[in-house]
């Protein structure tokens, strides 16, 4: 299952930098990560301090 963030996102873009196939982008208030490019590795969930990326 692909990853989403959720609304505890704070805008910092730790997991855009995490991602290695950059499907992380920023939307509206928080960012948002396009699930059909998402490999579900996780990267974007280790990196962000408030554990907003999670698998749906």
């Amino acid at each position: 299952m692909a990853y989403k963030i959720t609304d505890d996102c704070i805008c910092c873009g730790a997991c855009a930098e995490a991602c290695p196939v950059q499907c992380i982008s920023e939307g509206d208030g928080k960012y948002v990560i396009d699930a059909d490019q998402c490999l579900e590795c996780g990267s974007c969930a280790e990196a962000c301090p408030v554990d907003a990326p999670q698998a749906e």
